[in-house]
């Protein structure tokens, strides 16, 4: 009987406790300094977004940033 529950605990804590660790690859931003003379401003349930050239983007602190693509 001890056998029996040692070999069910092993098989619970390697079922339970991993060693592998998910890993996600960091997200390219994109940041466009100055806005070019063709694009559009479009709201957004109440949020401003630049448009052109098929992307929508946001006003950072940085520049615009490309937050969709359709």
């Amino acid at each position: 009987m001890k056998k029996f529950s040692l070999i069910v605990f092993i098989a619970l804590s390697f079922t339970l406790f991993s060693c592998v660790a998910t890993v996600r690859p960091a997200r390219q931003v994109v940041v466009v300094k100055t806005l070019p003379r063709i694009h559009q401003v479009v709201y957004v349930k109440g949020v401003k977004y630049y448009k052109w050239n098929g992307h929508y983007h946001k006003r950072t602190g940085r520049g615009y940033v490309v937050v969709s693509r359709f």
